[in-house]
């Protein structure tokens, strides 16, 4: 079977967000493994109006330009990693409307996550776990959790002036057995994937 395409979310789109970093070191943790090829997706890069489609495009195609190649480009991905800010007890309001802007999209794929605050956080990523149910979407059981006093060692904001590499101690099993969940789930969600495409296609033949 091919390698498991992966793209890593990042799910704040502030210009002080401090999201590209854990991004990158996972990015970079997850391309060694020999399953996985993986790639950063920004928000920022698509420029995504709230959703104000006459319907999720489960029902019907979306109008919005924008929507549509975010949705294309979600369609490219056997699974996700999303490395989720916390705000307010919750995932972003930019990560909750690019989840609503598709639907088929998501469906029948695995996803991780990887979350940095004071909880590291843990409520948002929950949060994100019952949106992925709707989405037909499956979750990794480990999630990597940036919390605490590793958080304000690695955030400059705080006075931070260590590397994710110099917290690896604290964070690099749970990343391991995230990234390990995410092999096992994304390899038979694409397994089945590809079952039911070819019996689709058999059956119009």
């Amino acid at each position: 079977m091919s390698k498991l395409k992966i793209g890593v979310i990042i799910s704040s789109t502030r210009p002080t967000r401090f999201g590209e970093t854990p991004a990158k070191w996972i990015l970079e943790k997850a391309n060694e493994r020999p399953e996985i090829a993986a790639e950063i997706v920004d928000l920022r890069d698509f420029d995504l109006p709230f959703f104000d489609e006459m319907a999720s495009n489960a029902w019907m195609p979306s109008q919005n330009a924008n929507a549509v190649k975010w949705q294309n480009k979600i369609s490219e991905f056997d699974g996700f990693i999303f490395v989720v800010a916390e705000y307010n007890r919750a995932i972003t309001g930019a990560l909750k409307n690019a989840l609503d802007q598709a639907y088929v999209n998501w469906n029948k794929k695995a996803f991780g996550a990887v979350g940095y605050g004071t909880v590291g956080a843990a409520r948002a990523i929950e949060n994100l776990r019952t949106i992925g149910v709707e989405l037909q979407m499956v979750s990794t059981r480990s999630a990597v959790h940036i919390a605490g006093a590793d958080f304000m060692s690695v955030h400059p904001g705080f006075g931070g002036t260590k590397t994710l590499a110099e917290i690896e101690g604290s964070i690099g099993n749970s990343a391991k057995d995230m990234l390990d969940q995410l092999v096992w789930w994304g390899t038979a969600a694409k397994a089945a994937r590809d079952e039911e495409a070819l019996e689709t296609a058999e059956a119009a033949e």
